[in-house]
């Protein structure tokens, strides 16, 4: 069955690095666009980063410049390299898979920035 299991949040201090992964399984990871998406308490669940099949990949506004998103089709993940963290990026992080009508999410993972 298809999965996509996150991991590599947790608590990290202001100015700091994280670097989340998302390991699927189930389906033809190759041929779907990766997403990470956030969710902080109380508040929608939002788009941070994209990456197409052929790699090309576009940001929300607030982490561009400090957020990277990338993949390894051989390793069947995405990846997302998170730095210069700030208080408002505190969320819980989940992937998601997409192609045409097909739609997977992952459990997320908790990201807290906090001194």
């Amino acid at each position: 069955q298809v999965q996509l299991v996150e991991s590599g949040g947790g608590l990290v201090q202001p100015g700091g690095s994280l670097r989340l992964s998302c390991a699927a399984s189930g389906f033809t990871f190759s041929s779907y666009a990766m997403s990470w998406y956030r969710q902080a308490s109380g508040k929608q669940r939002e788009l941070v980063a994209t990456i197409t099949p052929g790699r090309s990949t576009n940001y929300a506004e607030s982490v561009k410049g400090r957020f990277t998103i990338s993949r390894d089709n051989a390793k069947n993940t995405v990846f997302l390299q998170m730095n210069s963290l700030k208080p408002e990026d505190t969320a819980v992080f989940y992937c998601n898979a997409r192609r045409s009508l097909s739609v997977y999410w992952g459990q997320g993972t908790q990201v807290t920035v906090s001194s």
